[in-house]
């Protein structure tokens, strides 16, 4: 055996099939492709959505630091908008397929890991009700993980080989990151002090090395200047818009990023919640991930796999330093769950019974599957369901849908008025993005010149005065656009859609006048 050749893992006598990764690839790319217009687009994807109408008028995406998030997938979006044309699929597309690669990535760790742990983490991962969902969003959170994942393959590369590629696996990996989210600070900062801990543990209690000695790197300084010159090229050219934003303060703008979130990280956001809300959905939804988060003790006894161990004491770093933090939102738990997949997996693997390890894998697995299933297909828009947040509803449809209809039919119907009073209106500026006199009237002072138009959005406190101003007959629908939001009407013009409604008779006629 080579000097740098990984040790033998613990069990390469399972002999599972070698087609078995593509199977469990398969169903991961199913899952995430079936029905990927179910729902209507999430608040965040409407807003990601119109970021990308304004790069397509501008040329560029221009770095806005209170955003939060880094330009890479808006370009992304927009490359696929350019493509496919405006569609929700279109933009889900590319968080389907990077999350897919993820869970390929993840069997590329049977160097290091048994070949059965990284299937089942890799099954895990495919079936786990948080990441098939937050998967099928047009939202940042798939690559940052993919990121993550990446990054750590580099160092278990370098590890065990110190080849330029682990390099470049690393610095690509944190670039991802640092394009995505300024939230990557927590996870380096976690990494950094899961090492020196790491470091320390190793002291006391020695874990199962991954290389018999020590391993030489590849790799030299020019190499290294090359990497870091390579991505830090990369970071500027996204955050300079391609070299297009006549702003050149983008590394300022970057830098400003972080003292906005901090603030809104500790308060103030209306997304504050209370330290134990990520085990809650750990226990709630995520079964595997709870088995691997209590299989992280093993890491303080001796002979644990020193990859794994140092996946435990991230991992558990990670979640800890995310649960100080007061804002959360829901989907950041796809950044917290990978690491306690591998340990689930790696958890069943030193099972020794077969018939034990296989009940065990199949009943959290299947209820993983069932769970995914009635969030994902079932119910992906009902708020009971604590994953579901801040979601726009199926009433959308109700306006989309026979709008869609009547540009059919009648292709000057993108020109025709409409109105759409709320106070908060996110996705409908994207979604309405093709009709070019939709007007946004989010406070209750601002009102249309004209009330009277081809289709009209009132939220319930506005009906009276909407009604009060119609001359027009309208077909009428119940409409509330989130759940946190009251309800109100849609008001369709039967001039306009009475081809798409034959037969039905406009439930609102306007007020007669007094006779003189």
């Amino acid at each position: 055996m080579p000097e740098h050749a990984p040790s033998p893992q613990s069990s390469e006598r399972n002999g599972l099939p070698s087609g078995l990764p593509w199977l469990v690839l398969g169903l991961a790319l199913l899952l995430r492709l079936v029905w990927l217009g179910v729902k209507p687009p999430h608040f965040d994807e409407g807003v990601n959505g119109w970021f990308v109408d304004q790069m397509t008028r501008r040329g560029y995406y221009h770095y806005d630091p209170g955003n939060y998030h880094g330009p890479f997938h808006f370009y992304v979006l927009w490359l696929m908008q350019t493509l496919f044309g405006r569609s929700i699929e279109a933009l889900r597309l590319p968080l389907v397929l990077i999350n897919t690669a993820t869970i390929g990535l993840v069997f590329q760790f049977q160097r290091w890991i048994p070949r059965r742990a990284c299937l089942l983490a890799a099954l895990a991962m495919a079936v786990s009700p948080g990441m098939l969902f937050y998967s099928r969003y047009a939202i940042h959170e798939a690559w940052f993980v993919f990121g993550m994942v990446l990054a750590f393959w580099g160092v278990a590369e370098l590890w065990t080989r110190g080849s330029e590629r682990g390099l470049w696996a690393v610095a690509l990996g944190v670039t991802l990151l640092m394009l995505t989210k300024e939230t990557f600070i927590m996870h380096l900062v976690a990494f950094g002090l899961a090492l020196g801990t790491l470091r320390v543990l190793e002291r006391f209690i020695p874990s199962a090395p991954l290389t018999k000695t020590a391993v030489r790197q590849q790799w030299n300084g020019r190499s290294l200047a090359t990497v870091l010159a390579a991505n830090f090229g990369l970071i500027v050219f996204f955050y300079s818009g391609g070299f297009l934003d006549p702003h050149r303060d983008y590394l300022l703008r970057f830098g400003q990023a972080f003292v906005a979130w901090t603030h809104t990280g500790v308060s103030g956001s209306g997304h504050e919640k209370p330290f134990w809300y990520w085990l809650e959905l750990f226990g709630r939804y995520e079964w595997p991930a709870a088995l691997g988060l209590l299989y992280a003790l093993r890491a303080l006894a001796p002979g644990m796999n020193r990859l794994l161990r140092l996946l435990a004491i991230y991992g558990c770093g990670t979640l800890v330093a995310y649960s100080i933090v007061p804002y959360k939102t829901p989907w950041c738990i796809i950044s917290l769950l990978w690491p306690f997949l591998f340990l689930f997996g790696s958890a069943l693997d030193e099972i020794p019974k077969t018939f034990a390890r296989l009940a065990i894998a199949t009943g959290l697995l299947l209820v993983s599957t069932g769970q995914a299933i009635d969030l994902n297909y079932r119910r992906p828009t009902d708020p009971t369901h604590r994953y579901v947040y801040v979601q726009t509803l199926n009433d959308f449809f109700k306006l989309t849908r026979p709008l869609g209809q009547l540009v059919k039919q009648n292709p000057e119907a993108y020109h025709r008025p409409g109105h759409i009073l709320l106070s908060s209106y996110h996705p409908l500026p994207w979604a309405l993005g093709d009709f070019t006199a939709v007007g946004y009237y989010e406070k209750a002072t601002h009102w249309p010149d004209r009330m009277d138009a081809a289709f009209i959005v009132a939220e319930e406190s506005r009906i009276a005065e909407v009604e009060k101003q119609l001359q027009e007959r309208y077909f009428v629908e119940s409409f509330q656009l989130r759940d946190s939001m009251s309800g109100g009407r849609l008001y369709l013009n039967a001039r306009d859609f009475a081809p798409v409604f034959p037969g039905r008779v406009p439930e609102f006629e306007p007020q007669t006048k007094p006779a003189p």
